[in-house]
């Protein structure tokens, strides 16, 4: 199931963010970001809808998936 990030108050969608951004662990970028600066440079991406915010009812989580891998997926 896909959350449209308008249902979301700021609060909860940049908690959720932060979530998932910390769960990947290590960062291999050439420069390294604060967890501010990465959940900056998503929110513009979730709100265009290029991110999807999806909730697996079966495992109870919340991810972010590209919206061309969820297509891909046969999801939409």
């Amino acid at each position: 199931m896909v959350i449209s990030p308008e249902k979301l108050t700021e609060e909860v969608l940049k908690g959720l963010l932060e979530s998932v951004i910390t769960r990947e662990g290590t960062d291999y970028g050439e420069t390294e970001l604060s967890l501010e600066e990465k959940v900056f440079n998503l929110l513009p991406q979730v709100y265009a809808g290029d991110l999807l915010i999806t909730y697996d009812e079966a495992t109870e989580t919340v991810n972010l998936v590209t919206a061309e891998s969820y297509r891909a997926a046969g999801q939409a």
